[in-house]
């Protein structure tokens, strides 16, 4: 599956693991802005696999670039199609009239590979799992 990581904007329900990640994460959202730096778009957000949303500030921050393997695609059908052109021309129009705005620049490899939304303070990459040993 890896051969699907070039291309952009992959399924909601996509699972994923990211550079120095030792956990994996499900997409479930594109273009989100990071609450502590508003003019920092991340392409994707996630939930970590398998256990999904536990809380409202557990929600990952990740580019494109950072994802190293694909272990499950999402529902890749014609409407997530229409809604990828859709996204994408979006997303080119927003790049075009952004003239003067600073760069998203992707996390460095040395970095945490995820950046938390608001309010989290920090992301764990391999939480504990809070079923294990039950």
């Amino acid at each position: 599956m890896n051969g699907q990581i070039r291309e952009k904007y992959l399924p909601v329900g996509t699972v994923v693991l990211l550079q120095n990640g030792t956990k994996r994460v499900m997409i479930n959202g594109f273009c989100t802005m990071d609450a502590n730096n508003p003019n920092r778009i991340f392409d994707y957000s996630g939930v970590l696999f398998p256990e999904g949303s536990l809380s409202s500030d557990q929600t990952l921050l990740f580019d494109h670039n950072q994802i190293v393997r694909v272990d499950h695609m999402g529902l890749d059908d014609d409407e997530e199609k229409s809604f990828k052109v859709k996204l994408k021309e979006i997303v080119a129009a927003s790049a075009n009239g952004a003239q003067g705005a600073a760069p998203a620049t992707a996390t460095p490899a040395t970095a945490t590979p995820t950046a938390p939304a608001q309010p989290m303070q920090q992301t764990p990459v391999a939480p504990q799992n809070p079923f294990q040993g039950q």
